[in-house]
């Protein structure tokens, strides 16, 4: 029928597999050690769909969406930094049902996807797991899988030992 819209196809936030993975995928599209940004153009924004099987399910991605998804990584990172977020932002999240009965968080949108990922985390009690790292040259986000959630940095053995170094040449100062 001429002029009928066709409801975008719904992806499911299964399709990426642990949500906690395409959440950290996609605040790490900013590389502050490396001075890079994935999101800097519409092509590196579909090249980072394309690395996660996502362009097919999304194909149709144009300035604006990538306007979308830079101010969502803007937000979570803030989140995952331990900020407040800019302000309240709605984003296009779905709850699907699927053929099998089961209940899942879904969306048409790219961004969708990610904010239903990062809602998946909520109800699940993982999303403080998401942290960035706080070392001012690196920022590298990372899941943190210790038991008691303490995990500080990215890795323990280049951050923290850097980290670690530096106290203590500045205790030594301080002395001496």
């Amino acid at each position: 029928m001429a002029g009928t819209d066709v409801a975008p196809p719904v992806v499911l936030v299964d399709v990426c597999g642990d949500p906690a993975g395409l959440v950290v995928d996609f605040l790490n599209t900013l590389d502050v050690e490396q001075g890079t940004d994935q999101l800097v153009s519409l092509e590196g924004w579909r090249d980072w769909l394309r690395a996660r099987d996502l362009s097919e399910r999304f194909p149709d991605q144009d300035q604006t969406s990538l306007e979308q998804a830079r101010v969502l990584r803007e937000d979570l990172r803030r989140r995952a930094g331990g900020d407040d977020c800019s302000e309240v932002r709605q984003v296009g999240i779905q709850v699907a049902l699927t053929p099998r009965g089961q209940v899942s968080l879904s969306a048409t949108a790219p961004t969708g996807l990610v904010a239903a990922a990062v809602a998946t985390l909520a109800i699940e009690g993982r999303l403080d797991r998401v942290k960035i790292c706080p070392a001012d040259d690196c920022r590298w986000t990372f899941y943190d899988e210790s038991r008691n959630h303490s995990r500080q940095w990215c890795s323990m053995r280049v951050c923290g030992n850097r980290a670690k170094a530096r106290t203590h040449r500045e205790r030594a100062r301080a002395s001496g």
